[in-house]
């Protein structure tokens, strides 16, 4: 709901200051790409080399957000849809107090995914976390792929849900080839010379 009678307030402190003091640029990493085919792992795991060069980070998890902010969605195409814009929402927020923030979400639509370029603007960074449908489901950790095959999930990403990858992600990960060390060094390295998004400091 869009009401004329709010204003958006700016304060005293501004987002370059807090930046300077942090010694970082805040950003948000979109990690997208279907079940199991390790965003959150990837995402966790940069998080901690991250912590250890002295950054300021934070992981958004799906699962993690719909026990509280999304506990009122399902998983319908407009809830979805929902869940995405709302974490989009706290992600620029988080990115504007100079945090680098990890996202690791299917949001599975092209759509969805440009909507949240425009609300995020620069500090949005797509990564496609790309592997095959056969091998994410052989890994299955929560028993998902299992239950969507016996109809126990409805509307499940890859099987009766369709997963749209991006066209021109700013990184792409294969995690069929490459372990999980081998990705967070990627990363790093794309966020270092701003490959993968604008980093004057991260």
């Amino acid at each position: 709901m869009h009401t004329d009678n709010v204003f958006w307030h700016n304060g005293q402190v501004l987002r370059a200051s807090r930046e300077q003091l942090l010694g970082q640029d805040g950003k948000v990493i979109w990690f997208t790409g279907l079940s199991g085919s390790g965003k959150s792992t990837i995402a966790h795991a940069l998080e901690a080399r991250l912590h250890r060069l002295g950054k300021l980070t934070y992981t958004l998890d799906g699962d993690n957000l719909r026990h509280g902010l999304n506990s009122n969605l399902g998983f319908s195409a407009a809830d979805r849809k929902e869940n995405i814009r709302r974490t989009g929402e706290v992600a620029k927020l988080m990115a504007d107090a100079g945090l680098i923030v990890l996202a690791a979400f299917i949001s599975p639509l092209r759509a969805d995914r440009e909507h949240l370029r425009e609300i995020l603007g620069k500090d949005f960074i797509e990564v496609f976390v790309d592997c095959p449908l056969d091998i994410c489901e052989g890994r299955d950790p929560k028993s998902l792929y299992k239950k969507a095959r016996s109809g126990e999930i409805q509307e499940f990403t890859g099987i009766s849900s369709p997963y749209e990858p991006p066209v021109d992600p700013d990184l792409l990960l294969s995690t069929e080839r490459e372990p999980v060390e081998e990705c967070v060094e990627k990363l790093l390295s794309s966020l270092e010379t701003g490959r993968a998004g604008s980093s004057s400091n991260a």
